[in-house]
């Protein structure tokens, strides 16, 4: 019967030079929490670790003044599952989210996500398991996925990045053994993102389907129409985030008038916004996808009754491919069967990317066996989770 005796919380930079078309990434961090149980396994207690996706700044005065202090004010027998063998997602989040009044859901939802992830991290870890293996014996999930599809998101702009520099990012990414790639529009004007994007396209052998673009929210109704125009022609793999993520007549608008797939979601933090977005955003459950960060908004407990959501509007899981580039999106992505993950192969490090020796071939990935999320698979990030602790 596992107790929690203490939670750690500390702040993390993965701060960088780069921008996109909104921010850019000179102070960006992070929150990390080490959650530690009683349970004592060769000499050491079993610790489950946390963080939040990028984007998104360190959470640590919500963690510290209401998240955590829920959490370890309560009884033990609060938190357990019915047969007592771990601590219960669900229980928890309604202990952290207990006294908090419904909507406005902005940094609050990445601090419960942060303290969320490493719940699930500890219960996989106590059941020896890697964690979508749990997921799927726990939830009664069926088969989990053996491999997840996954792109590279890169293509920032940055001080003196040029298009040959551009191309060669691209290269590496291929290198790497990932088949589709994304890249940054929105930050530089329309005619010279069209060259970086044919640029990015001569390294893909001029297959548009294998590139993604990104606006990061950018653009007024206007203006995403014409990059919609001016973008249809080359076939994307999907046009991401065109306007900001709650101007849901905008999307729907773009959805009438843009033929080719489009992307967003990962800056909508709750079941409440995910579910108003296919209500009024005209999104397309034949083409489009749908992005929602299990970190970011309020944890895999709440992505769970998203998917939900998704199933009774007639959505398939493999249209959900989240946000986040990391390892715990990419157990989730196993477990619930998505369309595949997110990766960041050189940004936000330490907390971005997987395993040190993951090997990703023809854009796909196998998981490891390794217990729990398996960050003691990547060394910087293990590091940095000892240190709290």
């Amino acid at each position: 019967m596992p107790r929690i005796v203490a939670i750690h919380e500390g702040v993390v930079p993965i701060s960088s030079s780069m921008s996109n078309a909104f921010i850019d990434f000179s102070a960006m961090d992070c929150s990390i929490v080490a959650v530690e149980s009683d349970v004592i396994r060769d000499g050491k207690p079993v610790v489950g670790y946390g963080f939040n996706s990028n984007g998104r700044y360190s959470a640590g005065e919500i963690l510290r003044r209401r998240v955590i202090p829920r959490l370890m004010h309560a009884a033990p027998e609060e938190l357990l599952t019915a047969d007592g063998a771990f601590i219960d997602p669900a229980k928890a989040w309604n202990l952290m989210t207990r006294n908090e009044k419904p909507g406005g859901h902005g940094e609050r939802s990445v601090a419960v996500g942060v303290v969320d992830m490493a719940l699930f991290d500890l219960n996989a870890k106590l059941a020896g398991l890697p964690l979508y293996r749990w997921l799927v014996r726990h939830y009664g999930l069926g088969e989990p996925d053996s491999e997840v599809f996954v792109y590279a998101a890169g293509g920032y702009y940055a001080p003196g990045k040029d298009l040959p520099q551009l191309q060669d990012e691209m290269r590496g990414f291929l290198a790497q053994g990932y088949d589709v790639v994304k890249m940054k529009i929105g930050g530089a004007p329309l005619a010279d993102d069209i060259k970086r994007i044919e640029a990015v396209l001569e390294v893909l052998g001029g297959d548009g389907a294998r590139l993604a673009v990104d606006a990061n929210g950018r653009f007024d109704l206007a203006t995403a129409l014409e990059y919609g125009r001016a973008l249809e022609p080359y076939g994307l793999f999907w046009y991401e985030e065109p306007g900001d993520p709650l101007d849901y007549a905008l999307h729907a608008t773009l959805s009438e008038q843009y033929s080719g797939p489009l992307a967003t979601g990962e800056n909508l933090f709750s079941l409440q916004d995910a579910r108003n977005l296919i209500r009024y955003g005209g999104m397309r459950p034949d083409r489009d996808y749908l992005q929602f960060d299990p970190v970011l908004g309020y944890g895999l407990v709440e992505y769970f009754r998203i998917q939900e959501m998704l199933r009774a509007h007639g959505w398939s899981s493999r249209r959900c491919i989240p946000h986040g580039g990391h390892q715990f999106s990419l157990h989730i992505a196993a477990a619930l069967r998505l369309g595949g993950n997110e990766s960041y192969p050189g940004e936000f490090q330490p907390t971005g990317g997987f395993a040190d020796d993951a090997v990703i071939r023809h854009s796909r990935l196998q998981l490891t066996e390794s217990p729990g999320i398996g960050f003691e698979d990547k060394a910087s990030l293990y590091r940095v989770f000892r240190d709290l602790h």
